[in-house]
């Protein structure tokens, strides 16, 4: 068996980065996003990266420590609303931003894993999301070409893995995580638990080891929560 598993983040990304590299990241919100890996990953000092992630975390916490450190330059994502690092930088012209739909974006990630070039959906006609893209008529109905998204890294965050990189994800960590690992060139997982071979029940197992070539055990597992609303008790 290949050995997959690595002591350290900053060991499992050795070989790996380099200065205009294309990174996909895992995680919803601040949910299941690779926390140890995007910290060792500042650690690599590799610039102009072209990010492509659901979000872009917020200023002090997920891919907002790469961007605080102005280590990407391009961001492809669907909701960046919790950053004003974020919000500044592309103000400012120091950040490119490829905006896409979110159900697009997971399916793009998706599409480049399965080595599907392109394809078509709805979402997006008529709005600035289908300026300069071929579209197509089916049935009457227009529909834009997307194309797949493949990364030269991609790095999640699972619950559980085992020592082949099978991969379990846990609740609204796997809204983005698995379509991350199948579209990256070397995909890392960081896991909160290392199982022994055998113990994960094949049915339950979210990502198969084989799009997963290098795993660590995460060194942080912070729950945090982006936005915190409660109502008083009454009186």
């Amino acid at each position: 068996m290949v050995q997959k598993i690595y002591p350290d983040a900053a060991r499992a990304l050795e070989g790996l980065t380099f200065d205009g590299m294309t990174l996909a990241a895992g995680g919803f919100g601040l949910c299941g996003i690779p926390e140890t890996l995007i910290a060792a990953l500042v650690e690599t000092g590799a610039r102009d990266i072209t990010a492509i992630s659901n979000n872009a975390g917020v200023d002090d916490f997920g891919l907002g420590k790469l961007l605080r450190t102005r280590q990407i330059r391009k961001m492809i994502s669907s909701y960046v609303g919790e950053n004003k690092e974020f919000e500044r930088q592309y103000l400012a012209g120091e950040l490119e931003i490829e905006f896409c739909p979110q159900g697009t974006l997971a399916e793009r990630m998706r599409a480049g894993g399965a080595g599907i070039a392109g394809f078509y959906t709805r979402t997006g006609v008529g709005t600035m999301i289908a300026e300069g893209k071929e579209t197509k008529v089916f049935d009457g109905e227009t529909y834009l070409l997307e194309t797949g998204l493949v990364a030269d890294v991609a790095i999640v965050k699972a619950w559980k893995g085992d020592p082949f990189g099978n991969l379990v994800f846990r609740k609204s960590a796997r809204n983005f995580n698995p379509m991350a690992a199948t579209c990256g060139r070397v995909t890392i997982a960081e896991v909160e638990e290392i199982v022994e071979a055998g113990a994960l029940e094949p049915d339950q197992i979210h990502c198969p080891g084989v799009f997963v070539q290098r795993l660590i055990l995460a060194t942080s597992n912070e729950k945090r929560i982006e936005q915190r609303t409660v109502t008083k008790e009454p009186g």
